[in-house]
C-alpha cells in the first residue's frame, strides 16, 4: 500500500522533461502551421511593401499572440476543451459555439484549402490546363484519404506530427528561407497597397485571423492538454505549465517563419508583379532561385505543411463531436471530416478564401473575447454573469463585422442600413469595432458580477 501510495505521488509530482517539452511544442507548431500559414504572411508582405514593420506586428499579434493564449486559457482555466470554455457561458452557447467552430476551422473552410493550396502551389505548374479539374480531384481524393488513415489513431498524433511531419517539413522550409534571407530578390522600399497605405497595423492584425490559428488553438488546446497527461503529468498546475510552455515553444517558431515569408514577400517584388494570392508567390520564388527543382521543393513545403494539419483538424473534429454526441462513431464522424472538405476544395482557392472571410470576422471577436475571459477568470471569480454579459456586448458588433466582411456588391439596400449602425463603434472600418463594447460589457458585468466575495 506504502509503495502504491509513494507511486502516485510521484506521478502527481511528475514535470516534463526539456525533451518532452520540446516534442509537444513542435507537435502544437505543426497542427498550427498549414495552408493559411505559408500563403498569407507572403501576401501581406507584398501588400504591406516599406509598411512592412507595423503590418507584421499587427500579423503576430493575431496570428501568433492569440493562438497563445488560446493554448494558455485552456490549460490554465482547467476546462476540458473549447465546450468546457464555453460553458461558462451557458451550454445552449458552449454547443453553438463549439459546432460553429470546428465546422469553419473544420470540413467547411480550412480543412477544404488544405488540398487545394497543395495543389495549387506544388502541383499546377507540372499539369497540363485541360487536366487541372480532374488532376485536382485527384489529388484531393489522395491528400483527404491520407489523412483519414493516420486520423484514424488519434492516440498516435504526437509521432506522426511532431517527429516526422514536422520535422520534414520544417527542414524543406528552412532551405528555401535561407536562400531568400541569403539572396535576397530585392529590398524593401515597395509602396504599400491598399488599407496598408494607411491602416498597416490594423490590416495586419486581421489579416491573421485568415489563419484561423486562435480559433485551432481553442481546439488543439485540449490535444496538448491530453499530450501531456499521457506522459505522465497529473497535477493542474503542472499541466497548465506545460501547456503554457509548449505553446510558447510553438509561437516563437511561428513567429520566426511568420517574419521572413512576411520579408520574402515584400522582397519578391525586386524580380515579380504582385499576385492575387500567397500562393502564387511562394511558387514563383522557388522557381527562382531553384529553377524544376524549385516546384519540386515547394511541392514537399506545402504538402508536408497541409498534411499535417489536415491530420490534426480531422483529428480534433472527431474528438470534439464524439464528446458533444456520445452515440455517434468517431470513425464516421472523421471520415466526414475528410468527405464534405474533399468535395469542397474543388471549387478554387480565391473562392475558399473569399468566403470564409464573413465567417471569419465573425466568429474571432466571439473567441477572442472568450479566451480572455478564460485567462482572466481568477479576477472576476468565474462568475458566469461576467462571462453573460461580455459576450451578449460583443455579439452584434461581431455580426456587423460579418456583415461588413460580405463582398461590396452586397453592401446596398436593407444591408447598407445595418451596416451603418457599425459607423457609431469606434474602429469598426479596420475590423475592430468590437473592442470598445466588449470592454464596456466586462467592466459592467464585473462591476456588478465579478467584485462579489467568491
Amino acid at each position: 500500500m506504502a509503495i502504491i501510495m509513494e507511486e502516485t505521488a510521484i506521478m502527481d509530482n511528475k514535470r516534463l522533461s526539456r525533451r518532452d517539452l520540446f516534442l509537444i511544442g513542435t507537435m502544437l507548431f505543426g497542427l498550427f502551421f498549414g495552408a493559411g500559414n505559408l500563403i498569407f504572411p507572403v501576401f501581406l508582405g507584398q501588400s504591406a511593401g516599406n509598411h512592412i514593420l507595423p503590418a507584421v506586428i499587427g500579423f503576430l499579434i493575431s496570428g501568433v499572440g492569440l493562438p497563445l493564449l488560446a493554448v494558455a486559457a485552456i490549460g490554465m482555466s482547467r476546462t476540458d476543451g473549447v465546450f468546457g470554455l464555453a460553458a461558462k457561458v451557458g451550454r445552449p452557447f458552449a454547443y453553438a459555439f463549439t459546432v460553429i467552430l470546428y465546422l469553419g476551422i473544420g470540413p467547411l473552410f480550412a480543412t477544404p484549402r488544405l488540398a487545394t493550396i497543395s495543389y495549387e502551389i506544388g502541383l499546377d505548374p507540372f499539369i497540363p490546363d485541360r487536366y487541372q479539374h480532374v488532376a485536382l480531384a485527384i489529388f484531393s481524393l489522395l491528400f483527404f484519404g491520407v489523412a483519414w488513415l493516420l486520423a484514424r489513431k488519434p492516440g498516435r498524433i504526437m509521432f506522426y506530427i511532431g517527429k516526422v511531419l514536422t520535422p520534414a517539413f520544417l527542414v524543406a522550409l528552412a532551405l528555401l528561407l535561407g536562400f531568400v534571407i541569403i539572396f535576397p530578390m530585392g529590398g524593401l522600399h515597395a509602396a504599400p497597397v491598399a488599407e496598408y497605405k494607411h491602416m498597416a497595423f490594423s490590416t495586419g492584425f486581421s489579416s491573421g485571423y485568415m489563419t484561423m490559428d486562435a480559433l485551432a488553438g481553442l481546439a488543439f488546446g485540449i490535444i496538448v492538454v491530453k499530450a501531456i497527461q499521457g506522459l505522465g503529468v497529473r497535477r493542474p498546475q503542472a499541466i497548465a505549465m506545460g501547456t503554457l510552455k509548449a505553446g510558447a515553444i510553438a509561437a516563437v517558431l511561428m513567429a520566426l517563419i511568420y517574419a521572413v515569408l512576411a520579408y520574402m514577400g515584400v522582397t519578391a517584388l525586386g524580380e515579380f508583379d504582385r499576385a492575387s494570392n500567397g500562393g502564387i508567390i511562394i511558387a514563383e520564388i522557388a522557381r527562382y532561385y531553384f529553377g524544376t527543382l524549385g516546384s519540386i521543393l515547394t511541392a514537399i513545403i506545402v504538402i508536408l505543411a497541409c498534411l499535417k494539419t489536415g491530420v490534426g483538424l480531422i483529428t480534433a473534429f472527431g474528438d470534439t463531436f464524439k464528446e458533444l454526441f456520445p452515440r455517434e462513431n468517431y470513425q464516421w464522424l472523421i471520415a466526414g471530416a475528410a468527405g464534405v472538405p474533399l468535395i469542397l476544395a474543388n471549387i478554387g482557392l480565391n473562392q475558399i478564401i473569399a468566403i470564409s472571410e464573413p465567417f471569419l470576422d465573425f466568429l474571432y471577436p466571439i473567441a477572442i473575447v472568450l479566451i480572455l475571459l478564460g485567462l482572466l477568470s481568477r479576477i472576476f471569480h468565474d462568475r458566469q454573469g461576467v462571462y453573460v454579459t461580455t459576450i451578449a456586448f460583443v455579439l452584434i458588433p461581431a455580426i456587423l463585422d460579418g456583415l461588413n466582411a460580405l463582398p461590396a456588391s452586397l453592401h446596398q439596400g436593407l444591408l447598407a442600413n445595418v451596416l451603418a449602425l457599425g459607423q457609431y463603434l469606434p474602429g469598426f472600418s479596420q475590423g475592430l469595432g468590437w473592442t470598445v463594447p466588449a470592454l464596456l460589457g466586462f467592466v459592467i458585468s464585473w462591476v456588478i458580477f465579478g467584485r462579489r466575495a467568491a
